[in-house]
């Protein structure tokens, strides 16, 4: 397969028309995944787009996303494949009178009695493939391992099978809230991007290209509200997509510019905690 992308200024476009505002560190470590071939390992805030610059990548491309949602106790059965056992049973049975053990063995132990999980499928796809490994960081140390081979090598050992090689090489992201330090070996074999808080004129872009009928008072108002909000010393800072639903219910209300009393009345869409939203309140009224 050819490369996906001629510039960095064409990831910046490609991303733009699906609706990610992507700024020159973003496009950059694209492009150069996509050149090289390497796995981007995206750090950062909860909610801060993430998982969804993989999912823009996998639309402004045209390619297929397979996503890996990664939690604790997964393994290798969810992550990269397992045999059809009550399949591979109904095959036995059905030549119990084989006198040929081997041709039963041979037989059932063949692609027609795998069952592909997505990282084994997003490495034997014929299609072009964006592969997200999504919250890397929840998973056990141990079940690292199971990445490193097809992460350096995009390939699949399976001991009943040999070893499956990737027809094309997927574009690779793998996303961590920082929950857990992860391994030298896997962060060796990535490229590294830190997606933080956008400027407060990137989250007004944001809000103004994601929210239909905001105004453009109505979306500055937003970000600076938003971006004192984060300064202060909160248990979780609103994220981007929370913004979002706050420009959203904004423009429900009919409200083009916020006052303090508006404000405080639909803080609780921006945060999650009381304590995070008495803090908030506060701090508007001091504003104010």
């Amino acid at each position: 397969m050819g490369d996906r992308f001629e510039s960095v200024q064409q990831v910046r476009e490609g991303l733009k028309a699906v609706n990610y505002l992507a700024d020159e560190g973003i496009a950059g470590v694209a492009f150069l995944a996509d050149r090289l071939g390497k796995p981007v390992l995206v750090e950062g805030p909860a909610g801060t787009g993430k998982t969804q610059l993989a999912k823009s990548i996998a639309e402004a491309t045209g390619s297929r996303l397979i996503r890996l949602q990664c939690y604790e106790g997964l393994d290798e059965s969810k992550a990269l494949y397992e045999w059809n056992y009550k399949k591979q049973l109904l095959r036995i049975q059905a030549d119990k009178n084989s006198d040929s053990w081997t041709e039963v063995h041979d037989d059932i132990f063949s692609d027609e009695f795998l069952l592909t999980r997505p990282l084994l499928e997003a490495i034997s796809a014929d299609d072009p493939v964006v592969l997200l490994i999504d919250e890397v960081d929840r998973v056990e140390v141990e079940t690292e391992a199971l990445l490193l081979e097809i992460l350096s090598e995009y390939q699949v050992s399976i001991p009943e099978l040999g070893t499956i090689t990737a027809k094309q090489i997927p574009m690779v992201f793998l996303t961590s809230n920082n929950t857990r330090e992860l391994s030298e070996a896997l962060k060796r074999r990535c490229l590294f991007l830190h997606v933080d808080y956008p400027s407060m004129e990137r989250e007004k872009e944001i809000v103004l290209t994601k929210v239909p009928g905001v105004t453009d008072n109505l979306a500055d108002q937003i970000a600076r509200i938003v971006r004192s909000i984060r300064q202060l010393d909160l248990k979780k800072a609103p994220s981007v997509s929370e913004t979002l639903d706050w420009a959203r219910t904004l423009v429900l209300l009919g409200i083009e510019s916020i006052d303090a009393q508006q404000a405080k009345e639909t803080l609780h869409i921006l945060l999650k905690y009381q304590t995070d939203i008495a803090k908030a309140a506060k701090e508007l009224s001091v504003d104010k």
